[in-house]
């Protein structure tokens, strides 16, 4: 039995006052004091993590002004704040103690564009990709890149003023940023722009805190306006934080106080909106994607591609690329970035032309490959081969792979990862090739290895070294390391913090200033937060205010996960190795990854966020004295104890009475998951949160009872059966408002499917595929077998929608083959999702056993439902190991598209049919979408992917009383505007779950594929 977790770190009670004040005076958006909720804000992207006291969640700038009104009370001035946005930061720009300001939950409304003056006003919480997919009906998108871009939201990439791919034309963050509106601690509005210095000198005259700030930026930089261009590289980035630079424009005549809030780390105000300038998109784009025998021939063939007046370059190594490879990626952009043959393809420059004149573009495009060709021929720059991609739907492909290969490093072999502390330095292009060699000799002189990757044409690449950070060596290492390039970096006239914000490392900001100016960002901060209670320790601390800041070698995630045992963390990696990325925050609703987190807007409902709270949870465990790999093994393996039964029965009784344990904690975001598994191929780290998921539900319940749904989900294969003997008996019951009641009120399950009737063995009563035992398969000759397909069964289309399964066997007839129906063996899916780990072992070993004997008859094995067939294939892998033993049961499209490869494709005629793909097995799989639209094609009909995400069934989740509310406003975020948009005869889905999520909404159902190839047959 797992321990009761009872001590979680306290909440400081001058923070629930402050908190308590806020509700009373009209807050409208949410706060949060749980553990959960605090560690899910604990951690970035990069390798720190710091505890919160609390997380408030906005709702407008009127909340806003009044969190920093109330703040600025006396009693409340210890008090420290720190404003964040998606959480993607790579140094720890948002982490901090005290109180936590998140502005993505809530802030994320697009307030006004202006296309005759291009310009777009937005709230802080806005992400990214979201505002451009708005934008791209008029026209318009707002060009500065980054890698998270479907993640960050626009308020952090003003607080560190982003940018990425394309910055050499496009610029920073800052260079589109036109006006902002910022709240001052005290609840003051500051709304900047670009206005004449006249202006500026009128308003630094005022009495007030606005005053106060003008009079202070506009004196210093005015003063050491000589310093300040003399100190500045002559960089395509600049330094970052406070950018003294270009508060006055060149000709000393305008004035713009929003350069300094831009970068700031929010250090200085609460950004709440922005005004941003939009570019118009281009009408004309195209890449060559470069191929080089070796990363070094890449980086010093930069200047070339740059000369070729490319919008961008970007570089990848082959440790990004052999990662990329391994991912399900690569299937997206394979056949654009092919290999060479006979050649090691170990660098890759990806090179962007674009713009509205056409022939331009044409003839640029064509001038380098003429280039290049010259050098192929002559074997010359390390050149092997190249590939044009004008198709925009590829180069957004390419670019995914490119964005994605940030988090792939992080999934490396081994302890040692890749990590973000060195990641953005900055030198002149020129110099990138020369320095980088430095960079590698440096890197190899700690017998390190590395992934690089980034933007040449601006002198930037991302290095990350691979250090575990749970060793307390590599720990010192990465210091040391940092500081070894530090000093590299400013021998080449470059910087540290290219585009990723400064974070822990501003305290090397001194040795880049120098003294006078980084007391000048001293006062200047003094003008804005003289006590240092804006996310104290980032960029600098107030002038006459002396707290240290936050340090490179400060406490770290591995200062925690060390104090797991490494056995465990090594079981556990699934929860140990997420590296904070944030793709599971990804805005777009079409993204099967990740439903609870698109629903719920909560991080604790994340794949990031379940892996933090069990990482917490196990560190707990341990501390308790308690091994949890050692609880699994010594599991009762059958029934439990009387004993144990009324220990379960007390302490489930106990917590119903408000009992802390921070389990609970962790099983409510577990509870949470749909166990859809697209977290297990779409996140770069691959983490499965279904799989640790299901053990820690197992552990769980070792001290607390399980709700009775859990038993009747995981016992469905067991009941299923014998219900289908009498189903309409079974109907009459299910149908009864009074039985569905109790099942809602108390089992918790709601909207329970009614059984197929007539059964699936009425309807092939007397049919030749139910007719054969597996005694007399194996008694047929191997000529005789060669021609069946045995039908494997799974419990909701053999019990549920059975005229499925009989159209199967229909069709598989009329394709010339002979059906055989497999008696019903269960698989065991539900019992794994609700973590009965003992019993799913124990169905999978029996019926690996009995599929291990229908393999030896060497006939194709099929299964119409894509969870259960996945589930063969991946939990029965990961549970039994070498027991599962060889064989392999296929999905319907990939029986089909083996027998039908001979037949050729057939002029497409009629109208279209649209496939709306099961989530898990479309993650799982990408190329069954293609797969079905080339069976199609062989019967001269046209099948168009329909993307959606999750279709908010997963199984039996939106079964279950408590999840339906979710259930329904995930079918509602993508899945029902295509139904309401395209033909409902027309539509067609792959999964059993997905099915019944259409009729249960939208009152009428569709069909499987299969069925509609029935007709084309």
């Amino acid at each position: 039995m797992i321990p009761q977790i009872s001590q979680a770190p306290g909440l400081v009670q001058l923070v629930l006052t402050f908190l308590n004040t806020l509700e009373q005076q009209g807050f409208t958006g949410d706060t949060a004091t749980s553990y959960a909720d605090r560690l899910t804000v604990s951690t970035d992207n990069s390798i720190y993590q710091q505890l919160p006291d609390a997380v408030i969640f906005p709702r407008s700038t009127a909340d806003v002004a009044l969190i920093a009104r109330v703040a600025g009370e006396t009693r409340f001035e210890s008090l420290v704040f720190t404003p964040r946005g998606g959480g993607t930061g790579t140094n720890g720009q948002s982490l901090n103690q005290g109180i936590v300001v998140d502005m993505s939950r809530y802030m994320n409304r697009i307030l006004e564009i202006n296309p005759e003056q291009g310009w777009v006003r937005v709230e802080a919480g806005v992400i990214k990709d979201q505002l451009n997919a708005w934008l791209k009906p008029y026209g318009f998108f707002f060009s500065p890149e980054l890698s998270t871009s479907n993640r960050a939201t626009l308020g952090g990439m003003i607080n560190t003023d982003a940018s990425g791919q394309g910055s050499l034309v496009y610029g920073k963050t800052s260079d589109h940023v036109l006006a902002l509106r910022a709240v001052l601690l005290g609840g003051e509005i500051l709304d900047t722009r670009a206005m004449p210095v006249a202006l500026a000198e009128q308003l630094a005259q005022e009495q007030t805190p606005e005053g106060r700030i003008y009079a202070t930026v506009l004196e210093r930089c005015r003063e050491q306006r000589a310093l300040i261009v003399e100190k500045f590289p002559a960089l395509n980035r600049f330094l970052t934080g406070y950018d003294l630079r270009h508060v006055l424009s060149d000709d000393l005549q305008t004035f713009d106080l929003t350069r300094i809030l831009c970068g700031a780390e929010g250090t200085l105000a609460f950004i709440s909106e922005a005004r941003l300038d939009i570019t118009t998109i281009p009408k004309a784009r195209q890449l060559v994607n470069i191929k080089y025998n070796s990363f070094d021939a890449a980086l010093r063939n930069a200047p070339l591609l740059v000369e070729a007046q490319a919008l961008s370059v970007e570089t990848v190594d082959s440790k990004v690329l052999n990662l990329a490879r391994e991912d399900i990626v690569w299937h997206s952009v394979r056949e654009l970035i092919a290999d060479v043959p006979d050649q090691e393809m170990l660098g890759l420059n990806i090179v962007e032309f674009a713009g509205n004149d056409v022939a331009l573009i044409d003839s640029q495009v064509n001038a380098l490959c003429a280039r290049l060709d010259a050098l192929m021929a002559q074997q010359e720059a390390g050149v092997i081969g190249y590939q044009l991609c004008e198709d925009l739907a590829g180069i957004e492909r390419i670019y995914a792979m490119r964005k994605k290969a940030v988090g792939l490093l992080g999934n490396a072999k081994g302890r040692a990862k890749p990590i973000p502390f060195v990641e953005d330095t900055a030198v002149p292009p020129q110099h990138l090739a020369d320095y980088i060699s430095d960079f590698r000799a440096l890197l190899d002189s700690h017998g390190l290895s590395y992934g690089m990757f980034g933007h040449v044409d601006a002198g930037v690449l991302h290095v990350r070294p691979a250090l575990d950070m749970c060793d307390p060596q590599q720990e010192m290492l990465m210091k040391q390391i940092s500081d070894e390039v530090v000093a590299l970096t400013a021998r080449y006239g470059g910087l540290l913090w290219g585009e990723h914000g400064k974070g822990y490392r501003a305290q090397y900001s001194p040795a880049f200033f120098g003294d006078t100016l980084y007391n000048e960002l001293r006062r200047i901060k003094a003008a804005f937060d003289p006590l240092n209670r804006l996310n104290p320790g980032k960029i600098c601390t107030p002038i006459g205010v002396d707290d240290p800041m936050m340090p490179v070698d400060g406490v770290k995630r591995g200062t925690f996960d060390r104090q797991i045992p490494v056995a465990v963390r090594s079981d556990w990696r699934g929860a140990m190795e997420c590296n904070g990325n944030g793709l599971c925050f990804n805005f777009d609703v079409r993204s099967p990854m990740c439903p609870s987190m698109k629903i719920t807007a909560n991080r604790i409902h994340s794949p990031k966020g379940r892996a933090t709270l069990t990482r917490e949870w196990l560190r707990l465990l341990v501390e308790k004295g308690v091994d949890p790999l050692e609880l699994e093994q010594h599991l009762p393996t059958r029934s439990v104890s009387l004993r144990a039964l009324i220990s379960r029965t007390r302490n489930s009784w106990y917590a119903s009475k408000g009992e802390y344990d921070f389990s609970h904690e962790v099983k409510e975001a577990m509870s949470g998951c749909l166990a859809c598994k697209a977290c297990s191929t779409q996140c770069p780290i691959k983490i499965d949160v279904p799989g640790f998921r299901s053990r820690f539900l197992q552990l769980y319940h070792t001290r607390y009872l399980r709700p009775v749904s859990d038993h009747l989900v995981a016992g469905v294969e067991t009941y299923a059966p014998l219900m289908a003997k009498a189903p309409k008996a079974f109907n009459f019951f299910l149908r009864q408002p009074w039985l569905r009641e109790l099942s809602r009120q108390h089992i918790g399950m709601v909207d329970l499917p009614l059984l197929s009737s007539p059964s699936l063995k009425q309807q092939l009563s007397g049919h030749p595929a139910c007719a054969m035992t597996l005694e007399q398969l194996e008694a047929e000759s191997a000529e005789k077998r060669a021609n069946r397909v045995l039908i494997v069964q799974d419990p909701f289309t053999s019990y549920y929608e059975a005229q499925l399964v009989n159209d199967f066997v229909r069709l598989v007839e009329k394709l010339g083959y002979q059906p055989v129906l497999l008696p019903f063996s269960p698989n065991g899916k539900a019992q794994h999702v609700k973590g009965f780990l003992q019993r799913f072992a124990r169905t999978a070993e029996k019926t690996a056993d009995f599929l291990r004997r229908v393999a030896r008859l060497g006939a194709p094995m099929v299964g119409v439902d894509p969870a259960t067939v996945l589930c063969y294939r991946d939990e029965y892998q990961q549970t039994l190991g070498d027991k599962r033993g060889e064989f392999s049961v296929l999905m319907v499209q990939e029986w089909l598209s083996e027998v039908l490869a001979p037949r050729a494709v057939q002029p497409q005629t009629g109208e279209s049919w649209y496939l709306f793909a099961h989530c898990t097995e479309v993650t799982a799989l990408p190329a069954s979408p293609n797969q079905w639209q080339g069976i199609f094609a062989r019967f001269g009909a046209t099948l168009e992917n329909v993307s959606v995400g999750c279709c908010g069934m997963a199984g039996t989740y939106g079964h279950e009383t408590k999840n339906l509310e979710n259930s329904l406003g995930i079918y509602a975020l993508s899945w029902h505007p295509q139904m309401q948009r395209l033909p409902r005869q027309r539509c067609l889905a792959t999964g059993y779950s997905c099915r019944s999520q259409v009729k249960r909404i939208e009152g009428n159902g569709v069909r499987h594929p299969l069925q509609a190839l029935l007709e084309m047959v």
